[in-house]
């Protein structure tokens, strides 16, 4: 007799970077380990967040900022969350209107992406806009507690650029970007793909830069659920990290871009046309005036270890939190912040999969200036480079130090 399939109800955004739970699904990643695996597709971060709470979904796609910060008690519902596995690398750029651009191209800004010569030429036009008594600038981003908002915020203040007096930093959801840029009620934002090259299509925009620019081989999303949830239903989630395992390979393989393309570009998910999605899938993204380029990392599903968990990564965006006046530093809430990420389940459901694991739960970010050959358990992974553009580094050990280094920051609760 046949065992009846577990149904395992799943929240996601319109994203690219939802490839994997969509994969997971349409090639029966899901089925092969009992797991009947039903998408729900949201509008809104705060949607995914609050649905999962009050269990209408089991597990989401979900920003990798949010279990951290439902854990510092920054939620609406003091639900405890964790993130037992990422959902890849990178994904994310910073796109700005067309008027906002042409400003921008006459202070020099770069056709290639370049982090510092673009928050040079920003830094440029905003001082150029406050002598002649202008309005601040607005940017976009999906979340107050999401990579675009910290990326965002780190990429201007390494520029000089003071988040919190230089500009006006506003929330919008992933699938209304273009529609508010075109509408005027803002100059640019950051999101993730396709919302980039969307607007870039429809000739509302252009990309400036790209998260992987800013912080190279950074996260972005991860698989996020309840304590509650997973204490529940071990098995469960352990079959569907090895499902998510197995479809992050499939989305890797170069051979799967055209198909991985049109899954995604159906009306129940992304319901964006091929050509604009598979920009992300290839890596080749339209910079500033010009076509097509090969940006490096721009976004990975696989390789170097794309979907561990690292507590590193939960460390740094703490630190962010810290930095930008949205929780007071304790040690009590630095912990936490890394116990919210799960490497220990992770570890647990791939192990029968013979999988190259990392050995650590935690690595100095920024560290690796090319790709790395490192030793882990069940053979050797690759990492690298990750980078961030200003060349600094964050150790997780050094916590204090970081934070107390950060020169442009903002008062606890003013964000």
């Amino acid at each position: 007799m046949t065992k009846a399939l577990v149904p395992v109800r799943a929240g996601f955004l319109p994203l690219v970077d939802a490839a994997l739970l969509i994969i997971a699904r349409e090639r029966d990643f899901a089925r092969d380990e009992g797991i009947d695996l039903h998408l729900i597709r949201e509008t809104s971060w705060a949607n995914i967040r609050d649905r999962i709470s009050v269990g209408h979904f089991d597990v989401a796609h979900m920003l990798a900022p949010l279990p951290i910060a439902a854990n510092l008690g920054l939620s609406p519902l003091d639900v405890p969350f964790i993130a037992p596995m990422a959902l890849g690398l990178g994904g994310n750029a910073v796109t700005v209107s067309n008027g906002l651009w042409k400003a921008l191209a006459a202070e020099g800004a770069p056709s290639d992406g370049n982090p510092a010569r673009a928050g040079e030429s920003l830094r440029a036009v905003i001082a150029a806009r406050r002598n002649r008594g202008g309005s601040p600038l607005v940017f976009a981003v999906v979340q107050t507690f999401s990579g675009h908002h910290y990326e965002l915020r780190y990429w201007l203040a390494a520029c000089g650029i003071d988040p919190a007096r230089d500009l006006t930093i506003t929330v919008v959801p992933p699938p209304l970007m273009v529609d508010a840029l075109k509408a005027g009620r803002i100059d640019g934002y950051c999101v993730g793909e396709p919302w980039n090259t969307a607007a870039v299509h429809d000739g509302s925009g252009r990309i400036l830069t790209t998260k992987s620019s800013i912080w190279r081989s950074s996260p972005e999303k991860v698989l996020g659920l309840t304590s509650e949830w997973a204490e529940a239903n071990p098995a469960s989630l352990s079959g569907l990290l090895r499902a998510l395992h197995r479809a992050s390979l499939w989305c890797e393989d170069k051979a799967n871009a055209a198909d991985l393309t049109a899954l995604l570009a159906r009306p129940g998910y992304l319901n964006q046309p091929e050509p604009v999605i598979l920009a992300a899938i290839t890596n080749m993204i339209s910079l500033g005036d010009n076509g097509p380029s090969h940006v490096a990392d721009f976004l990975t599903f696989a390789s170097k270890a794309a979907t561990f968990p690292w507590q590193s990564h939960a460390l740094w965006f703490y630190s962010q939190m810290v930095r930008w006046g949205q929780v007071r530093h304790s040690k009590e809430g630095a912990e936490a912040a890394r116990l919210s990420y799960r490497p220990d389940l992770y570890r647990q459901a791939l192990a029968e999969l013979g999988v190259a694991m990392p050995g650590a739960s935690a690595k100095i970010e920024g560290a690796l200036v090319e790709r790395t050959h490192l030793p882990a358990a069940r053979g050797q992974l690759v990492l690298g480079p990750d980078g961030f553009f200003d060349g600094v580094i964050f150790d997780p050990d050094r916590l204090e130090d970081y934070i107390a280094a950060s020169k442009i920051h903002t008062a606890l609760h003013k964000i």
